[in-house]
């Protein structure tokens, strides 16, 4: 196998979607290891998971910096750059990127948002898709761009939406998916079997055959 592609996990809270990632990685075959998670809080649960996992992490506190957004991603960058990070997934990282950290990394960073991109952009997805009366929601793999949760779509994968849902438990469905997707898109670009066309991100013939799908089939009828 090629050598496989070193990835940096940026997240503010628990890590669930890095938790996958990493479990992913465990995978001898797997195209990309997690070699850095680095957290803008310091009490980040997710960080004492990925040291439990033996690996490397770090903290850029953002506080200090105060409104300066770049010089705050400087030192992000410097942490990624320290250790050999060639791409980077944001896993509930919640803090806006400024345009330069988004420049730097074009095309190397991946973002996991919870819904079908372009619907239900920013925050309390959930929330708004049970509001619109939509009957799929779920979540999107994305390239980061300079526009909030609109770069390139990596993959996506969908759920239903039931009669008696809440907020809680079609998240909690589109949580599952999202740890499915997530490491799923990772390995693509990691193995580069999808590559980036204008703003398309395109799959080859073998990884077509070999994904099958972009919606999760499997999870629309909640039986996954």
């Amino acid at each position: 196998m090629s050598k496989r592609q070193k990835v940096g996990v940026l997240i503010s809270g628990r890590g669930s979607n890095m938790l996958s990632l990493i479990r992913a990685a465990e995978a001898p075959d797997y195209p990309a290891e997690i070699a850095l998670v680095l957290s803008n809080r310091p009490d980040a649960g997710g960080l004492e998971r990925a040291a439990a996992f033996g690996i490397a992490t770090a903290v850029v506190d953002h506080k200090p910096f105060g409104r300066d957004r770049e010089a705050f991603e400087k030192a992000v960058d410097a942490e990624l750059q320290a250790a050999g990070i060639e791409l980077v997934a944001l896993a509930g990282f919640m803090r806006l990127l400024s345009p330069w950290l988004v420049e730097r990394w074009a095309g190397r960073m991946l973002n996991i948002h919870p819904a079908l991109l372009p619907s239900f952009k920013g925050l309390d997805t959930h929330e708004r898709a049970l509001e619109t009366g939509v009957k799929l929601h779920g979540a999107t793999v994305h390239f980061v761009s300079s526009e909030m949760d609109a770069g390139p779509i990596i993959m996506q994968g969908a759920v239903p939406v039931l009669d008696g849902d809440t907020a809680d438990t079609l998240g909690a469905r589109v949580l599952e998916v999202e740890h499915r997707i997530y490491p799923e898109a990772l390995a693509l670009i990691a193995s580069g079997t999808a590559r980036l066309e204008g703003n398309r991100v395109v799959l080859t013939d073998a990884a077509r055959e070999a994904t099958g799908h972009l919606i999760a089939p499997t999870l629309l009828n909640g039986q996954d």
